[in-house]
């Protein structure tokens, strides 16, 4: 078996820690979390759902830097891919085409750089 290396390990405490804070807030205090970005709500069940949809990666996150093996986290990286480049895009398009707030670039950048992440750790298996 594979071992996951180190740096690996570091980009699923990583993304856990800030998995925790966006999915908490966007969870519990989605008006004040989004009003922060500049969003005002007039429907916080969306963003709820958005929040338990990161919290449930975020634990997949803690589970993987758990686990020792490559083989126990690839499903895992793969979804982390698919997941972080979808939000980027539509962040991206959001801020090109749907005048979303100038904050929704933090999002962007962030979900970019975990796609980044992830998929060169993938490439290296």
């Amino acid at each position: 078996m594979t071992r996951i290396s180190s740096g690996l390990k570091t980009l699923f405490l990583v993304h856990f820690v800030l998995g925790l804070v966006f999915g908490l807030a966007y969870l519990f205090i989605p008006g004040i979390s989004m009003g922060w970005l500049g969003v005002s709500l007039k429907d916080e069940l969306a963003y709820r759902i958005v929040g338990a949809a990161v919290l449930a990666f975020t634990a997949s996150s803690w589970y993987c830097y758990k686990a020792a093996e490559w083989e126990r986290v690839k499903i895992v990286v793969m979804a982390e891919i698919v997941w972080t480049v979808l939000v980027a895009l539509v962040c991206l398009y959001g801020l090109i085409f749907a005048g979303a707030p100038v904050a929704f670039w933090i999002n962007a950048i962030i979900m970019a750089g975990f796609a980044v992440a992830f998929t060169y750790f993938y490439s290296k298996k």
